[in-house]
């Protein structure tokens, strides 16, 4: 018996395990003895990308049923370690045991984590939306806050980091507190961005869009400031200002799992591993990498895949299908992804949509938001539990999401 091990349940994990179901079912009796395993804390997806809005516990979808209709092993517990020349992972379960599982192929797609820098008081007073439970932690300390009395601090969320998440969840914010605390409060969004533009990832085009969304919403733009140091009543920033806050949030940077440096070979500046066009390791032939974790070319213009779920899920797709492909001596299909469109949230005033890397600007405000919407609500979700249409959508040749 072959086996293929997918390490993690995130969009790439769950697209790589299905993609390389998929093959092995195309090509029948040839590949009985090919077996596929993922492993994950939980056979869950986490909507990720939806866990700025409110409501964010309910944010997952169980891959259970998908699995078992689909052929795939499911094995519950945390890679600690990946033992390159072994070829064989080790796993601990909930329970602290530990074991190993040995591999053919291996395909990481093990996601990212915040950063959290070395800031004082970050770690202790800061929240972050960044994993489901902390997005929960976070929603819940929110309501907490209608049993004290009203004051500046209670009533001011600080958002650390001006890039697409903290964007995101700013905007929701002035609305879901006056939610919470009576729509005629008087309540503050502050974010933080040591940036002299918000959103400096994004670029200039849909960046107008962006400050007249925040601005007509309240919200508080400090751009060339970062913050220096957090306690229990608020921040203080690199330019010496105080603000009272009860609530800061942090949502600046991104890195890839550490398991990327238990592998050799080269990583950009946020522990990706550089990847071959077939989605390899380029020091370990035998690993697969998608999603987050990889650093791949999606043409050839210079442009790199981002650590997003339209980038993750199409790799998830190469890297599964290709793993498969290498066991089975069939063809590889080299990775691309060409098009490129980011869609960001800008709450009750609407949404932004852009295509292209030069992210020209399609729409905006209410036209774009069902677009967000959709995205967020039907797009992103696994397939339904039915191999035949779970398996046409695993197919790495299915075109990836462009504008109508």
């Amino acid at each position: 018996m072959q086996r293929i091990v997918v390490i993690g349940t995130g969009f790439a994990g769950m697209w790589s395990a299905l993609a390389a179901r998929r093959l092995i079912d195309l090509h029948g009796g040839k590949a009985t003895g090919i077996e596929v395993t993922v492993v994950s804390p939980e056979p869950t997806l986490v909507i990720r990308p939806r866990l700025y809005e409110s409501g964010a516990k309910n944010m997952s979808a169980a891959l259970g049923d998908l699995f078992r209709v689909t052929g795939i092993q499911y094995v519950q517990g945390t890679v600690e370690t990946i033992c390159t020349p072994e070829r064989l992972v080790k796993v601990v379960d909930q329970d602290g045991v530990r074991s190993d599982l040995a591999y053919d192929r291996l395909v990481l797609a093990a996601g990212s984590r915040l950063r959290r820098p070395n800031i004082p008081g970050l770690r202790e007073h800061a929240f972050s939306i960044d994993q489901i439970g902390e997005a929960a932690e976070f929603e819940a300390h929110l309501h907490s806050l209608a049993s004290r009395p009203p004051s500046p601090a209670r009533n001011t969320v600080v958002v650390g980091g001006g890039g697409f998440t903290g964007i995101e969840i700013a905007a929701e914010l002035p609305q879901r507190l006056r939610s919470i605390f009576g729509q005629d409060t008087d309540v503050r969004v502050v974010i933080i961005e040591k940036a002299t533009e918000i959103g400096p990832e994004l670029g200039a085009n849909p960046r107008p869009v962006i400050v007249q969304a925040l601005t007509e919403q309240g919200v508080e733009m400090k751009l060339g400031a970062a913050i220096m140091s957090v306690d229990d009543k608020g921040v203080v920033t690199t330019s010496g200002e105080r603000i009272e806050s009860l609530s800061v949030l942090w949502t600046a940077g991104v890195e890839a799992s550490p398991l990327t440096q238990q592998i050799p070979g080269m990583k950009d500046g946020c522990g990706r591993l550089h990847v071959d066009e077939d989605l390899r390791a380029l020091s370990a032939k035998d690993i697969f990498v998608a999603g987050d974790t990889a650093l791949a070319k999606t043409d050839g213009n210079g442009n790199y895949s981002m650590m997003s779920c339209q980038h993750a899920s199409r790799l998830g797709r190469f890297a599964g299908h290709n793993a498969a492909a290498d066991l089975l001596n069939a063809a590889t299909k080299p990775y691309s992804q060409p098009m490129y469109v980011t869609c960001l949230d800008l709450g009750p005033w609407g949404a932004v949509v852009t295509e292209g890397w030069e992210r020209t600007v399609k729409c905006k405000a209410s036209v774009a938001k069902p677009i967000k919407e959709s995205i967020n609500r039907v797009v992103i979700y696994p397939p339904i539990a039915d191999r035949a249409e779970a398996f046409a959508a695993a197919n790495p040749d299915t075109p990836a999401f462009a504008l109508a």
